[in-house]
């Protein structure tokens, strides 16, 4: 049996994706800033796409921005607030320590040019409160940054809560919804968010093309530079065949949601329930407050690169973490930025869901994961000095 179960890496593209785009790849291919025909149907298959994203997370058209994916539209929307609170001498920007790299790197490198940077603690359940980030703020604030939905362990967050605190304190407000937008009711104003980021691979729409929500009056500045579109905020031909196909993935993500939501749940927690039975292992996170298809789980004496090559010899497909920083031999800042120690956070297991799974691929996945963590246990020494008391277990 082979079974996916990364989908917080990338999904496949569905079917109704796939057909929205066809179109526009061989009949209306043309470019939308032309004037003739095909140009202009290009155009208006453009506006019709924007209006309907713009629907799904109750704003207006115009505040939609298409980028390339969720990291040019966290990029665009840090700097431009970064900008904005310069030309005012306000160089203080908060964010947290278990942001995506796509956040974290960029805040670096306007550290480096000379802002100052309060990445917040994160609890032991993945939360980070509204009454901290109101602790944290200071007159020379000039932007909060917290994500929607962690990318690693699941957890959401309080956005609705933090966006208050910042209205409250006249400050921008941007949320890195890439893994919260299509899997959970997301409202741009009821949440009170001033920018918002997300990415259509993450919800069965193709790779390579996202959206940068920013509301009407904040300012935004240009990555990219070279033409008009986008309002003269993001230069290049906009890809209106994945547009169009990440606004056809969104509609049915949303319009599917309940149904969705209570199939991976109650998939998540049968997960969860049955390989928190392995001696030793904990699990990542609050238990409610999370997205309803992630699990990530720590076992303790494992290497997670390991445990995910046997299990991929299985045919199962997961992750100890980011697909962003799966190539690095470090243990994961999420799982660092929750407490768990070093050797505890090698050992991770992500399993992330989508509709496509089944009850019988929950099942094996249940029948499989406890065989390879007993496997690699057995040629662990660190194992052999957990079992004859000459060390002392971390996860009780």
């Amino acid at each position: 049996m082979y079974v996916y179960a990364d989908n917080a890496a990338t999904t496949a593209m569905s079917e109704t994706a796939v057909n929205a785009m066809l179109p526009y790849l061989r009949s209306d291919f043309g470019n939308p800033s032309s004037l003739y025909t095909v140009g202009q149907k290009a155009k208006e298959a453009l506006c019709k796409a924007r209006e309907n994203i713009a629907k799904n997370l109750g704003c207006e058209a115009r505040e939609i921005y298409f980028t390339s994916g969720g990291s040019e539209a966290d990029n665009q929307a840090i700097r431009s607030a970064a900008e904005f609170g310069a030309r005012k001498g306000k160089k203080h920007i908060i964010s947290t320590k278990f942001e995506h790299h796509a956040v974290l790197h960029t805040l670096r490198k306007l550290k480096k040019e000379g802002f100052e940077i309060t990445l917040l603690d994160v609890h032991e359940n993945g939360i980070v409160t509204a009454e901290e980030v109101a602790a944290a703020i200071r007159p020379d604030t000039c932007l909060v940054t917290v994500m929607y939905a962690n990318n690693e362990i699941g957890t959401v967050q309080p956005i609705r809560e933090i966006g208050k605190v910042c209205r409250e304190n006249k400050i921008t407000f941007h949320t890195d919804a890439v893994q919260a937008v299509g899997h959970i009711p997301v409202n741009v104003r009821d949440d009170n968010i001033d920018m918002l980021s997300l990415s259509a691979h993450k919800f069965h729409g193709p790779k390579g093309v996202g959206v940068l929500f920013v509301r009407k009056g904040v300012y935004i500045s240009n990555l990219i530079e070279g033409g008009a579109q986008e309002r003269g905020k993001r230069a290049g031909t906009e890809n209106v065949p994945g547009i169009v196909s990440m606004a056809a993935a969104l509609d049915e993500a949303c319009n599917n949601m309940d149904k969705t939501s209570a199939k991976l749940s109650s998939m998540r927690d049968r997960l969860i329930n049955e390989l928190l039975k392995i001696p030793h292992s904990v699990l990542n996170g609050d238990i409610s407050h999370r997205l309803p298809g992630t699990v990530n789980i720590c076992f303790e004496a494992i290497e997670g690169e390991s445990l995910l090559l046997l299990l991929d010899a299985k045919g199962i497909s997961a992750s100890s973490g980011s697909a962003c920083t799966s190539g690095s031999l470090d243990p994961s800042h999420v799982l660092l930025a929750i407490g768990r120690p070093h050797e505890i956070a090698h050992g991770s297991l992500r399993l992330s869901l989508s509709d496509e799974n089944t009850d019988e691929q929950i099942d094996y996945i249940i029948q499989e994961v406890p065989k390879v963590v007993e496997y690699l246990r057995g040629m662990s020494p660190v194992w052999r000095d957990l079992q004859e008391g000459k060390r002392n277990y971390v996860i009780q």
